[in-house]
């Protein structure tokens, strides 16, 4: 930590973060102790140098992206500990080792504590989306802690970052394959089979996110035939729920 480019904050600035919000706007800065390098390591203070978070800087807006509360050491072991914490949730949530669902959003950025990152796992294969530089220079670090959080439940890992890493810091990205080989395959959600292709598909490869709405539509479609018109612009334009179907008694 000694060598950590140090970050004060302006007075009264430091109340989001003790109430655990991970990020630290430009304006809230009262001085930069030291070189302020895009994706680096930065610790926060506020204006009694009382100590408060490490980070990754960035240039913008959004300053600093939290990614831990305490004084840390972001080494190999760091990075394990916050892989096999996420995947032991997920565990816990029954999602992990569910014998009818095997696909899952194992990295929820800000919500584990690693803004910047995503990681969807889809039964065997985890899709990694780095959206910040900080994330990106602990890239190698990331693939071991996934490694061995998921052990044998893991045989493809492919980085798709190639069009998230931010344009202005100049990083030459190409999406491409971690580990294994396998482009695509097949899924399950609440015992529906689903193929997906990673490599090609719109952001990880499937919208995760819409599984309850598919289990409520399938409710509603239970015995019917239907014709799903609407339903994929619906979530391109961020309607809350999958809506605009018909149900035809064929």
């Amino acid at each position: 930590m000694k060598n950590r480019t140090r970050i004060v904050l302006k007075s009264g600035k430091d109340q989001s973060l003790r109430r655990f919000h991970p990020w630290v706007f430009s304006g809230a800065i009262k001085k930069i102790h030291g070189p302020a390098r895009e994706g680096e390591l930065v610790d926060l203070f506020d204006n009694k140098d009382e100590f408060l978070a490490t980070g990754h800087y960035q240039e913008g807006s959004i300053a600093v992206r939290v990614i831990s509360f305490e004084p840390v050491e972001t080494d190999q072991l760091f990075w394990d500990m916050k892989l096999s914490g996420a995947w032991k949730l997920r565990e816990m949530l029954g999602l992990a080792g569910n014998p009818r669902t095997s696909v899952f959003r194992w990295i929820n950025a800000e919500g584990d504590g690693m803004p910047g990152l995503i990681v969807d796992y889809y039964g065997g294969a985890a899709v990694v989306q780095m959206h910040s530089i900080g994330m990106h220079h602990n890239l190698d670090a990331i693939v071991n802690a996934m490694k061995k959080a998921a052990g044998d439940r893991l045989h493809t890992i492919y980085n798709k970052s190639e069009s998230t890493l931010p344009d202005k810091a100049g990083i030459t990205a190409r999406s491409g394959f971690l580990m294994g080989s396998q482009p695509h395959g097949e899924v399950l959600e609440n015992g529906y089979r689903f193929r997906v292709n990673w490599m090609e598909g719109q952001k990880t490869g499937f919208f995760i996110d819409q599984r309850e709405n598919r289990r409520l539509v399938g409710s509603y479609a239970a015995d019917r035939k239907v014709l799903n018109m609407f339903g994929y612009f619906c979530r391109l334009i961020h309607f809350s729920i999958i809506s605009w179907f018909y149900i035809i008694p064929w």
